[in-house]
């Protein structure tokens, strides 16, 4: 018998936390009303301190308000429990305690009999590590996840929540400063997408954008013209791709009609960077573990650098549109996928299914609690997807001279 389940939401921001909540709550109030509710405020990191929201009858009746927000209402942090000496140097867990240990005897004092976690593959595999150890002690709990990560890049769910919401307020963020075309004449636009490793957000930004200028209509006699509002260039991590070939590309395009429009993922061209680096006898920036350090590396500003003076570009400009997307309310489209999801996880937790709620792409796109041992991260997008292909001729950008980096 179910008598309390919790929740928690971990990891970055994505625009699906806060319905996601609303929509746990809507249906565990229509299937099984006595069941308490609490919430662990700031995802694990609430959990191993033992602060948690009680779900009152209040919020059950203002659930639906959930939808309309983006952020996340009982707060979330980075926490992986197997990782004790980060806790014990950040003071959640004391020197010498399993953090597994200390999350397991909060559960269990706080009688959980569910728990569901909102989150990306280190979310919803930290939550694995949690039931595995509890089991192992002879303490019974349903750990049912809700894939969270705005990169789409979950192994085997096909498509994660917010995602599409994401790509959309890049998309807005995009005609804005897209709109800054003209503010001075050769003008190099770089909007850096979020995607270290993923390059879905990216180009489904670009390809919201371009139906975005689909719909609009447009005055060239006065300067007002699609081709100076168009997507120049798209690129992602899984390509590598021959920088003078695709400046040469673009330099025509400057020199036409004085501006060029990219968008790059965060990851995107680190192989073309570090091998241009290590040509031109730069150090490439790397930990002690010889891994390079991204933030170093900074592809928006190096595709500008580079580009810009290939394309005599007078004025760039660099904006991000990672943390204005992430933070944005669910759209239609992620609502519906996320009724989907979150009735789907409350019908399986009261039947005691155990996993990660998404539609498997290894099982047929059947939407089912995915065991989570098969749950991974770093999926990559498959460039050769056929919409992708026909936004990168659309734009002129040869498809052909693209290679997987990997």
């Amino acid at each position: 018998m179910v008598n309390k389940v919790a929740m928690l939401t971990a990891g970055g921001v994505a625009p699906c936390l806060s319905s996601a909540i609303g929509g746990l709550i809507e249906r565990y109030t229509q299937v099984a009303p006595d069941v308490e509710i609490i919430a662990y405020r700031y995802g694990y990191e609430g959990l191993l301190q033992g602060d948690s929201i009680t779900v009152t009858p209040a919020v059950r009746e203002n659930a639906a308000l959930l939808h309309g927000f983006g952020g996340s209402p009982i707060g979330n942090s980075r926490v992986k429990l197997t990782n004790a000496a980060d806790l014990v140097e950040r003071g959640l867990v004391a020197e010498g305690v399993n953090p597994l240990q200390a999350a397991a005897d909060r559960l269990t004092a706080d009688g959980v009999d569910i728990l569901h976690t909102i989150g990306g593959d280190d979310t919803n595999t930290t939550a694995a590590d949690l039931a595995a150890f509890l089991a192992s002690s002879g303490h019974s709990l349903t750990v049912v996840g809700l894939p969270k990560t705005i990169d789409n890049d979950i192994i085997p769910v096909r498509q994660s929540l917010g995602a599409w919401t994401a790509a959309e307020q890049a998309s807005r963020f995009a005609q804005n400063i897209i709109g800054e075309h003209n503010s001075g004449s050769r003008m190099l636009l770089v909007h850096e997408v979020m995607g270290r490793h993923c390059g879905w957000l990216t180009a489904g930004t670009a390809q919201a954008y371009r139906e975005w200028l689909d719909s609009r209509a447009w005055v060239p006699d006065i300067g007002l013209s699609r081709e100076a509002w168009e997507v120049h260039g798209v690129y992602v991590p899984e390509a590598v791709f021959d920088l003078e070939v695709e400046a040469r590309r673009l330099k025509e395009t400057m020199d036409r009609i004085g501006s060029v429009n990219l968008f790059v993922s965060e990851g995107a061209g680190v192989e073309t960077i570090l091998a241009e680096l290590e040509r031109s006898g730069e150090e490439v920036p790397r930990d002690p573990f010889g891994h390079v350090k991204m933030d170093k590396i900074n592809p928006g500003a190096w595709f500008a650098s580079k580009f810009a003076e290939r394309l005599d570009a007078r004025k760039v400009m660099v904006q991000k549109s990672g943390y204005f997307s992430r933070s944005a309310a669910a759209n239609q489209r992620d609502l519906e996928l996320i009724r989907s999801m979150t009735d789907f996880a409350v019908d399986a937790a009261l039947r005691g299914e155990a996993g990660l709620v998404g539609h498997d792409e290894e099982r047929g796109d059947e939407l089912r609690a995915i065991e989570f041992d098969r749950i991974k991260g770093g999926k990559p997008f498959d460039i050769g997807t056929p919409w992708f292909s026909a936004l990168l001729d659309s734009i002129g950008q040869p498809s052909a001279q693209l290679a997987a980096a990997h």
